[in-house]
């Protein structure tokens, strides 16, 4: 049988920028032939891509690194190295993007629309950016900055308008076949419906809606008994909820007692999710046993104030009624919900001055090391306040003294990867 699987955690890295090249062009006349080094390649991102063929997170149970190719190094002749090519990973509709640490929502795939989920490095730059009148013949480059990496959890929530809940055994899959296109495995035992089933039910011209089967919720779900614990987040974004009740007592069970039962786990997993618009439906009165059964649900559910329908998904008797009454209602409702994003990534932070790589060129001063290439993926030099911040951030760290001690003098150039300024005591 096919497994379905619905969250899973991966790590995904982009590539590296390339590292520029130092050349030199031969010509007669020019200071070591003249500087040619061409600029390092920008590293390949991972990007998320919406796939409606996919139904579960299946693809990623056995591989949970991804890694985007880097960018190639520049070379002579100023040719700039290839850019890495981007790594499309695709997910199913209705994936949730987490950060694995904070469990924030980085981002909810529910359009069609791509989602960079971590930037390649930008490419270092070839000696040929660094030549002046005075500085005709530089001997450095500079090196490509790493891509981004996150750790992640990847969460599918079914994008359905309607949820079908209630004990195993009760109906909600056969009349999901009976109102749709789905075709779930149907027969008489518990746990039939090993994974969500997803069916669109259309009932004329521009009126149609997704309804899903969950999985059977017994007692204890919440807390991960059965199969509930595992596809309660499936309802999370349904608009109603359609409660199934066995009202026949073919299995022994009180039909007002399973209602309170689903009622209490739903609460316990999500408070906001009892909450949810709800429809109760009686099934099997085909082979009702005791009509005392659904007068007294009917007169529950009443005192709650919801509506109960009567049907036998088995002979579609009521189904189509039901499904009437469905739609209707999802008119009034607001749209599927789709999570907001809650995740802002925390900006790196200086180190120590004595971790720097710091190489004196003349009078260019070349600084480098792994916290400053973390600290400048995070800059956007074109914002004030970032601009702001990357400076506080250097004095915080102490590179100023640490130049100054090295003998650095007022007007020298300070390098920083592919950022450059003059120094002013």
């Amino acid at each position: 049988m096919a497994q379905f699987v619905d969250k899973v955690n991966i790590f995904v890295q982009a590539g590296h920028g390339g590292n520029g090249c130092m050349s030199f062009r031969r010509e007669k006349y020019i200071a070591a032939g003249g500087p040619d080094g061409g600029d390092g390649g920008h590293g390949g991102s991972v990007v998320l891509r919406v796939d409606t063929g996919m139904t579960t997170l299946m693809d990623f149970r056995y591989k949970r690194k991804y890694t985007a190719p880097a960018g190639g190094n520049g070379q002579g002749s100023n040719m700039k190295g290839k850019n890495g090519e981007d790594l499309i990973i695709r997910v199913p509709l209705g994936t949730v993007v987490r950060d694995a640490d904070t469990g924030e929502v980085i981002k909810d795939m529910s359009d069609q629309e791509d989602f960079v989920l971590a930037k390649g490095g930008r490419g270092g730059w070839g000696n040929q950016h660094f030549a002046t009148p005075t500085r005709q013949a530089p001997r450095f480059a500079k090196a490509g900055l790493p891509g981004e990496s996150h750790d992640v959890v990847l969460e599918l929530k079914l994008l359905a308008d309607v949820g079908l809940v209630g004990f195993p055994n009760v109906g909600k899959s056969t009349l999901l076949s009976v109102v749709s296109g789905a075709t779930p495995k149907i027969a008489n035992y518990h746990f039939t419906t090993l994974f969500p089933n997803l069916g669109v039910v259309y009932l004329g011209e521009g009126e149609s809606f997704v309804m899903a089967d969950i999985p059977g919720i017994i007692e204890g779900a919440s807390e991960g008994v059965g199969l509930g614990h595992d596809f309660l987040r499936h309802i999370d974004r349904c608009r109603l909820v359609v409660h199934i009740v066995d009202v026949s007592g073919s299995e022994g069970r009180d039909p007002v007692e399973d209602f309170i039962t689903i009622n209490n786990e739903l609460s316990q997993y999500s408070p906001e999710l009892a909450r949810r618009p709800m429809i109760v439906v009686a099934n099997k009165i085909d082979i009702l046993q005791e009509p005392e059964n659904l007068t007294r649900l009917r007169e529950y559910t009443d005192s709650l104030g919801f509506p109960l329908y009567e049907m036998s998904a088995a002979i579609h008797k009521g189904t189509k009624e039901l499904m009437r009454v469905i739609y209707n209602r999802l008119q009034e409702l607001p749209p599927i919900t789709v999570y907001e994003t809650e995740y802002v990534k925390p900006l790196a932070e200086a180190g120590s001055a004595d971790e720097l790589r710091i190489e004196q060129q003349g009078d260019v001063w070349l600084v480098s090391s792994g916290w400053m290439e973390r600290l400048l993926a995070d800059i956007n030099f074109d914002d004030y306040e970032s601009r702001m911040y990357f400076d506080r951030q250097l004095r915080k760290s102490g590179l100023f003294e640490r130049l100054e001690e090295m003998g650095i003098q007022k007007g020298d150039t300070v390098s920083i990867y592919d950022i450059e300024f003059d120094y002013e005591p």
